[in-house]
């Protein structure tokens, strides 16, 4: 390539940091019959190219340039060495040029990124170790479209903006550079010059490692080199019929669930080493981790990402959570990762306004701003944001075994008008509501992520009425496997935190949900959402003496139990927290000192047994034929009974939901035979008052239209499980 050595306007463009290709200049250039070599070095005062000779500075600017002569151009290596001073004290500094380089990325990652359909986005763009002809350094790739200019900045340079501006790689908008001499550590940012002149100085959105919050610059990541040892379970998984077998979730905030004695934050290998005997020992099936992707606002529970593919820094590097998820998957457990593809925090040093003025967010508010989260909406519409999202989803997926994606606020992303006034939002083509982009991405990401890891779970948050939530794409769904039942939990507190005495009004709440209960794939959740913002606790918004409430919450989480779906309960709600949620401190575990607290953590611990041991409360979650009401109108005395069944098995549950003891009252038998007490949420054991009846049976006696019958003694604010010996 010929450029003249004094062509003013493109040296103008690259002093100012406005030259969107640097290697028009920098580096080996023909110039006449011989050759020239340039480096745009802004806070030297001399320097010399390898061992030839010193570099001569050009007028007024920053570049400095040494003409060959044949036989020094025969003698320069390809990639060659600068060397130049700085300061007062002539601080010497040497480096291969980056600008000796040919581009790195290929022109196929190129093209699939520009459509939306690369599955890998993140193992071109971002800072990855890197070789090129022998030479160790790093390759940085960034999407910048439109940007007179992107810069690598990081203490290897100062900071400054004009040492590594990158080149641009044609129309798509990518902008890359290979560094060498830099290594895993190292702190790194992108300073951009946006289309109007805008200085900006931005994290990298595929950073894969940052540094510890109020810190916000991002590492070059080391290569993984954590050993896996979850084959087995992967393979397994590929085969799961998660559909019919047992789903009991524990939701788990890591920065809270334990802590250090000096109140800071556990390592994910202390987690790990702690969590997962805890889990075991209660029998759950899975962990769900609210974000751990890096997030500047503790406040925030890590919905407001700053990093989608950097863990956070809180609990340690990334092989770290490698080894956390491991461990669960050698022990058994389950890993569901919460998501947030649906909005962004503000944060300056992050995704919004990426070139000083919107690039991942709709650039119209109307579209590209949640009011009430004050967050920002990604630009579904667009290809690389969304190829973003979806290689996002993908690398949590692959890089660390995670089981399942947790997708948040999926409502928000569904409606062009959610939580806006009228007049405050732009309706789709056709006139509708709803986010005909978003609906896309998010049927994409469901195809995406089932075809690429079979018995994988997508599971979404979705508050609404919207249909076929958890129905294949295929089929005009959105492709989850799960949806949050949001309406069963509703009703359900709303119900439990009444005085008894006034539940017979509101019998319906309990029963409602079986109208849609099979609609959906249904998770029952109890989450995190329900014990913040004045809330309470579970334990807390019981009614009643303290009696009362620990026997309500342990009706509550009985309820759930053998409620049809699978079940999700935050941290906490196990040993029957007072207080509610507090992310800045660990839970309360002092309180199982205490038998009622002890009591509650037994009773959850065997309400989980009894869920995965039994297949007649799990087999048919989904389906109608896993339920049956006994008797669902007892609203004058709060009383349900139903059956669960499954695989030829049978379970008779009967709930008492007022604090009075009703002895000889009858409920409808299947058929006749003994019937023996498995599970008694009154038993002593839990802190109950012990009302049971062991075993009882089956007499023929007509009963709610079923031929035979049993009267009983039902425990106050208790639940019974029943199996049937029919032999």
């Amino acid at each position: 390539m010929t450029v003249e050595p004094m062509d003013d306007q493109l040296l103008q463009r690259l002093q100012q940091g406005r030259l969107h290709d640097p290697f028009l200049v920098l580096g080996r250039h023909t110039l006449g019959t011989g050759e020239v070599v340039r480096a745009l070095l802004p806070q030297a005062h001399r320097a010399f190219l390898d061992e030839l000779g010193e570099m001569q500075r050009i007028p007024h600017t920053d570049v400095f340039e040494y003409r060959l002569s044949p036989e020094e151009g025969d003698r320069l290596p390809h990639h060659y060495r600068i060397a130049w001073l700085e300061g007062e004290h002539d601080h010497r500094h040497q480096a291969i040029s980056p600008y000796s380089f040919a581009p790195q990325l290929g022109d196929g990652d190129l093209h699939l990124f520009g459509e939306g359909r690369h599955h890998h986005a993140y193992r071109f763009l971002g800072a990855h170790l890197h070789r090129v002809d022998g030479i160790e350094g790093v390759r940085f790739a960034v999407w910048a479209p439109a940007a007179q200019r992107v810069s690598v900045v990081g203490d290897f340079n100062g900071w400054h903006g004009l040492r590594h501006p990158m080149r641009s790689r044609g129309g798509g908008g990518v902008w890359e550079l290979f560094i060498p001499g830099l290594q895993a550590g190292d702190l790194y940012k992108f300073e951009i010059v946006g289309p109007a002149g805008q200085l900006v100085l931005k994290t990298d959105p595929y950073a894969r490692q940052m540094t510890l919050r109020p810190d916000t610059a991002c590492k070059v990541a080391a290569e993984p080199a954590y050993q896996w040892q979850d084959h087995e379970w992967l393979q397994a998984r590929e085969r799961w019929d998660w559909q019919h077998q047992p789903q009991s979730v524990y939701e788990v905030h890591l920065g809270s669930w334990r802590r250090r004695p000096d109140g800071g934050f556990l390592n994910y290998r202390e987690i790990a080493d702690r969590l997962v005997p805890y889990v075991l020992d209660m029998g759950f099936t899975h962990v769900e981790l609210m974000p751990v992707m890096e997030h500047p606002l503790d406040e925030s529970w890590g919905y407001q990402v700053s990093g989608y593919y950097a863990p956070t820094a809180r609990h340690g590097e990334p092989d770290d959570l490698r080894y956390l998820i491991d461990l669960c998957h050698r022990n058994g457990i389950g890993v569901i990762l919460d998501w947030v593809p649906g909005h962004f925090p503000r944060d300056e040093f992050a995704l919004a306004r990426f070139l000083g003025e919107p690039l991942y967010e709709h650039p119209d508010p109307r579209r590209g701003e949640h009011r009430d989260w004050g967050t920002l909406i990604f630009d579904y519409g667009r290809n690389e944001v969304r190829n973003f999202l979806l290689a996002n989803a993908v690398y949590w997926m692959e890089e660390f075994h995670a089981d399942g994606l947790r997708v948040d606020a999926v409502a928000s992303m569904l409606y062009l008008d959610y939580s806006r006034a009228p007049g405050d939002w732009l309706p789709n083509v056709h006139g509708g509501r709803e986010n005909l982009d978003a609906i896309a991405f998010l049927r994409e990401t469901n195809e995406v992520l089932h075809g690429r890891f079979p018995g994988g779970l997508s599971i979404a948050e979705e508050s609404t009425a919207w249909p076929m939530v958890s129905r294949p794409t295929w089929m005009g769904g959105l492709g989850f496997s799960m949806k949050w039942n949001m309406g069963w939990m509703n009703d359900t507190l709303s119900y439990m935190k009444l005085d008894p005495i006034h539940r017979r009004y509101h019998h319906d709440r309990l029963t409602f949900g079986q109208l849609y209960a099979y609609s959906e794939n249904f998770v029952l959740p109890l989450s995190h959402d329900e014990v913040v913002h004045m809330k309470g606790s579970l334990l807390g918004r019981m009614p009643g003496d303290d009696w009362q409430k620990f026997a309500n919450l342990r009706l509550l989480l009985s309820w759930q139990t053998v409620h049809p779906g699978k079940k999700l309960l935050f941290m906490g709600g196990e040993i029957a927290q007072w207080a509610e949620w507090d992310q800045s401190r660990e839970l309360d575990w002092d309180l199982l000192q205490y038998p009622p607290h002890q009591g509650v953590q037994a009773m959850v611990r065997d309400l989980n047994h009894l869920y995965t041991q039994y297949p007649a409360l799990h087999r048919h979650d989904f389906e109608q034929q896993g339920f049956e009401w006994l008797d669902c109108d007892d609203a004058e005395h709060s009383v349900l009974s139903l059956l669960r069944q499954g695989d030829g098995q049978t379970l008779v549950c009967v709930l008492n939901f007022t604090p009075v003891v009703r002895e000889d009252y009858r409920i409808p038998l299947p058929l006749p035979g003994h019937y023996h007490e498995i599970f008694n949420s009154d038993s002593a054991h839990y802190g109950g008052s012990n009302c049971g009846n062991g075993t009882i049976e089956a007499e023929p006696v007509q009963w709610k239209g079923r031929d035979w019958s049993a009267a009983m003694t039902l425990p106050p604010l208790g639940m019974l499980v029943l199996e049937p010996d029919f032999s």
